[in-house]
């Protein structure tokens, strides 16, 4: 990473660095640059300095950055692959933290993952704010909020889970 950077300072050579994409190794069966094995998420992270890319990146050493942001969006994007696993499986998805994070949830509406419909007055904040609620809330739900719940995940998060990510899981058995 550092032979990639501008700068031969690690603490600095980390701030130039922006997680750009990331898929899914079903069979962990990719490494990392860095040599480890058996790798599930595969980063693919870009220099913004002079637009170098590296790739696979492992989770566990983008955790080496120390950077908050990147950690965050890590923890995020792994998730995103963890619900869509369960979508594409029409498992029950409670909303809990099995599932979901207050992050999760805010990035799914900065992604414009809820959409403007009739049931939440054509404003997507309704459902994403209906969500939060329902998620911060410590009593179980009302049987009316269940399904409205489900409804937002079937009519909203389901499509952009499918959307997104997709094509972004590998599936051969070596990369």
């Amino acid at each position: 990473m550092i032979d990639s950077s501008e700068s031969n300072a690690w603490n600095d050579a980390v701030q130039e660095w922006e997680i750009y994409d990331v898929e899914e190794d079903e069979h962990n069966s990719s490494s990392c640059i860095c040599g480890k094995e058996n790798i599930r998420y595969l980063f693919t992270i870009k220099n913004m300095k002079n637009d170098k890319i590296l790739f696979p990146i492992g989770s566990s050493c983008i955790k080496k950055f120390n950077r908050n942001d990147l950690n965050e969006i890590t923890s995020v994007n792994e998730r995103l692959f963890k619900l869509f696993h369960a979508v594409k499986e029409n498992k029950f998805i409670s909303l809990d933290s099995d599932y979901f994070s207050r992050k999760l949830l805010r990035y799914l509406f900065d992604q414009n993952a809820f959409k403007p419909n009739k049931y939440n007055n054509y404003n997507a904040k309704n459902d994403y704010e209906f969500i939060l609620k329902m998620f911060n809330q410590r009593r179980e739900p009302s049987d009316k909020q269940k399904s409205k719940i489900k409804a937002i995940i079937v009519t909203s998060i389901k499509p952009f889970l499918e959307r997104r990510l997709s094509d972004k899981v590998v599936r051969r058995k070596n990369i």
